[in-house]
């Protein structure tokens, strides 16, 4: 297996001659210049990355990090933890929201369990290390040495799916109780109080978020983690699913491919991906402004500005699963659109 020294050395900048040769293509479309807006620019984005030799016709998918949390036990999520384990066999069945929205819209969904509290789930693909991270408030979330294994795991497995022909991958994520280790990761990593970030997750009520944020604030008083080392902060306050997500946005990029972020898990993810390996933020595509607190704060970090505003916070991908087929019109209005200097138009400078 190689190094995490190996694969961050494998994510190489955007080639900015195919980026420049792919801006006079657009700018010779049948259309106003600029006309189709950010579609363009991600074109142009996607013309750029190494791993892409077409634009059209992509093989996309969604890889779901499926993982429990041990800060379940202190009462921060009102949904039974067995919801994690119930939710993934939806998702092996193609009933759950991602996998829906994904089949809309011409890509499959991989589920990885990456640490749910259960024993093996029959044909479902495991990396797990665990039955559930640690708890945070009381100590680590998991050894360094888990991160870093897991991590390389899941950016080997983007690897191996390159391989087999997928192009856009897709970040997902499922584990009751995963707002609050994003929560402290976004607050450490973008050096804001808990107060900024922590919202209601998957409806908790109003009069218990207080004792959320007292959670994430503890999490980090307890852990220490170090602001400047992303995967010390992934182990000490973070989660599988969460390791299994920066795996996937740094193993696509160590491929040249795309990566469609989702919402708030996401957020915190790539994150962490970008403080390891910064060159890997050109190949993210943020899909969605999550309705969750503290999307702001990160988005403002990362950057990045999402292309759908629709008040999403389902999580599992499904913001990914829609943004696809934005993927796919960015491609459709490259390879397919015809250009000026064979239409008889000819546009006034």
């Amino acid at each position: 297996m190689q190094t995490i020294q190996e694969l961050l050395a494998a994510i190489q900048p955007l080639d900015e001659q195919k980026q420049a040769q792919a801006a006079q293509h657009i700018d010779g479309l049948v259309k106003p210049l600029n006309s189709l807006g950010r579609l363009e620019t991600l074109a142009i984005q996607l013309a750029g990355m190494r791993g892409l030799t077409r634009l059209d016709d992509l093989q996309k998918e969604i890889i779901v990090m499926c993982a429990d949390h041990g800060v379940y036990e202190e009462g921060i999520a009102i949904s039974p933890q067995q919801v994690t384990h119930l939710q993934a066999l939806n998702m092996l069945k193609g009933t759950s929201g991602v996998c829906v929205l994904a089949k809309n819209n011409g890509a499959t969904v991989l589920p990885v369990d990456i640490g749910i509290d259960c024993a093996p789930i029959e044909t479902m693909l495991s990396l797990k290390v665990g039955r559930g991270s640690g708890n945070i408030a009381r100590g680590p979330a998991m050894s360094r040495a888990d991160a870093e294994l897991l991590l390389l795991r899941s950016a080997r497995l983007v690897q191996q799916r390159a391989a087999e022909g997928i192009a856009v991958f897709g970040t997902g994520e499922l584990g009751i109780a995963n707002t609050t280790p994003a929560s402290a990761i976004i607050s450490v990593l973008s050096g804001c109080d808990p107060h900024e970030v922590v919202g209601i997750g998957a409806n908790l009520p109003a009069d218990r978020i207080q004792h959320k944020e007292a959670i994430v604030r503890q999490a980090i008083a307890v852990n220490q983690p170090d602001p400047a080392d992303a995967l010390d902060v992934l182990a000490k306050v973070g989660g599988y699913d969460l390791v299994g997500m920066t795996g996937v946005i740094l193993g696509a990029g160590a491929c040249g491919l795309p990566v469609v972020l989702d919402g708030f898990l996401s957020y915190a993810a790539a994150m962490a991906a970008c403080q390891l390996a910064p060159e890997v933020k050109s190949y993210c595509i943020p899909s969605h402004f999550s309705a969750e607190k503290g999307s702001r704060r990160a988005l403002d970090c990362l950057g990045l500005t999402p292309y759908l505003y629709l008040d999403l916070r389902l999580g599992e991908g499904s913001g990914a699963a829609l943004a696809m087929s934005i993927v796919s019109a960015a491609g459709a209005m490259y390879c397919q659109m015809g250009v000026l200097a064979e239409s008889g138009i000819a546009l006034k400078a």
